[in-house]
């Protein structure tokens, strides 16, 4: 299967969200179709003999795994790809972003065939941990242990706390928590910079990097422990497909420290502090981009051909699916938003983490493609746009800040009634505004497609006009 080599991810601190919330978000990019489905794991419902369906990797699992939220494949011929989750801790976790290692790291510890991927990080990781910590020293233990075959970020957090979490080859990995006032955006490069061995409330690593990169001599300035200059990439790859992204996010949130930035630059900082800050719908405006406003916007109408197709954008067609893990939220109303297709097109939909049930087509995803699939739905509304899209395009933005209203109307009105309701009255509740609002989009979204059929109808080449004739 083609491995999953461009998501884009970004992470928001407590104190940089203009209502105090942490959020980990990240768009899942694959294939052009290749649908997810969204599952919601019962306690106890992972076995403790594990075997990863990728790698063959045999794991011993707790004896207790964690209710969970997951988005899996619609097969797991390849794995299962769970991706990203929030357990009954309230511990979320996206796994992962890929990147790249340099050959001369590899050279001294080389990826493992058989070690544990990302097809298996999330689900032998999150149902046993209690907080975000945890989970990176359980995932850098075992990639220590078993090593791991890619390079790969993996975002962490709880109602206190975000890390992200980098390994740079087969064993050797470090791991940032996220300053509470500053964000960051990650686009398939490994990213963090500075790492200070002092610092154990803001830095983990495994115990023996440091020995491994000086006994073979990896550091180009031994005055400093640059992670990225150390184990990853600066090549003409990386200028026009990974800095580009992060140039744009810095563009968005730091538009006066942007203006001298260049797209292309390999030194452009993971972690920023906002001008303003940031909530839920900016995040999500991030992940739905494509460079608007600038000559880069493979849609737009600035620039020139070559300028609208020269960089990478944040959503593209082969985006499966778009989440943002929204934690530290009031009476622990903590949220799974998923968008289902390319986020640019489709909407975020709200799931509070504590529910037990999702409506069905959500948790339905497979090929032949299947109207009865959310993935599906969204996805038909998607193409159907791009068939005409500077005419469609404005029929969707009606429908889209529809819905983004109402979530936002949902959510409230949640957070206002669920402290009024316990155990699992409070469920009951949670759940179904989850799934009313989920059946909502839906059904906006496909009485949109009808719409765009029938105006379709115009463009075809049978149309005939008596008056032509005339």
């Amino acid at each position: 299967m083609e491995k999953h080599a461009s998501c884009t991810s970004m992470v928001v601190g407590k104190l940089a969200s203009a209502d105090g919330s942490i959020m980990i978000a990240r768009n899942e990019d694959c294939k052009a179709a290749w649908p997810k489905r969204m599952v919601i794991h019962p306690a106890g419902d992972l076995p403790t003999d594990y075997v990863c369906k990728e790698t063959k990797l045999k794991l011993k699992l707790p004896a207790h795994s964690a209710k969970y939220t997951a988005t899996p494949e619609w097969t797991d011929k390849y794995g299962t790809y769970e991706e990203d989750g929030i357990n009954e801790y309230h511990v979320a976790m996206s796994a992962t972003e890929t990147t790249a290692s340099n050959q001369l790291v590899l050279g001294f510890d080389p990826l493992v065939k058989k070690g544990l991927n990302e097809e298996a990080m999330l689900t032998v990781v999150l149902p046993f941990v209690k907080t975000a910590r945890e989970g990176v020293k359980r995932l850098g233990d075992l990639i220590a242990k078993y090593g791991t075959g890619e390079s790969n970020g993996i975002l962490f957090a709880d109602d206190n706390e975000a890390w992200y979490f980098e390994n740079g080859s087969g064993h050797y990995w470090v791991a940032e928590r996220i300053p509470d006032d500053s964000y960051a955006v990650i686009a398939n490069q490994i990213s963090i910079q500075e790492i200070d061995f002092d610092d154990p409330d803001n830095f983990m690593y495994h115990e023996d990097i440091r020995s491994f990169v000086e006994e073979h001599h990896l550091n180009p300035e031994p005055d400093h422990f640059n992670f990225r200059k150390i184990f990853g990439t600066n090549e003409r790859f990386d200028a026009g497909y990974n800095t580009p992204r992060v140039w744009y996010g810095h563009h968005m949130f730091n538009p006066i420290q942007n203006q001298n930035e260049d797209p292309e630059s390999p030194n452009l900082p993971m972690l920023m502090k906002p001008e303003q800050k940031l909530t839920v719908l900016d995040v999500q405006r991030y992940l739905q981009s494509h460079y608007q406003g600038t000559p880069y916007d493979p849609v737009g109408i600035l620039g020139d051909d070559r300028s609208r197709h020269l960089y990478r954008p944040v959503s593209l067609a082969k985006t499966q699916e778009s989440h943002i893990l929204q934690m530290n939220r009031p009476h622990s109303n903590d949220i799974h938003w998923l968008s289902m297709g390319v986020p640019s097109e489709s909407v975020f939909v709200p799931f509070f983490a504590d529910i037990d049930d999702i409506p069905v087509q959500y948790k339905r995803g497979r090929l032949p493609a299947s109207l009865s699939s959310a993935y599906w739905i969204f996805k038909q509304t998607s193409v159907l746009v791009d068939s005409h899209y500077h005419e469609f395009m404005p029929l969707l933005k009606d429908v889209q800040n529809k819905l983004i209203s109402d979530s936002i109307n949902m959510v409230e009105k949640a957070d206002q009634e669920s402290p009024k309701l316990k155990g699992q009255k409070r469920v009951d509740y949670l759940t179904d505004a989850s799934k009313t609002f989920a059946k909502k989009a839906m059904h906006e979204y496909q009485a949109l497609a009808v719409q765009l059929i029938e105006k379709m109808t115009d463009y075809c080449e049978l149309v005939y006009n008596p008056r032509e004739t005339l």
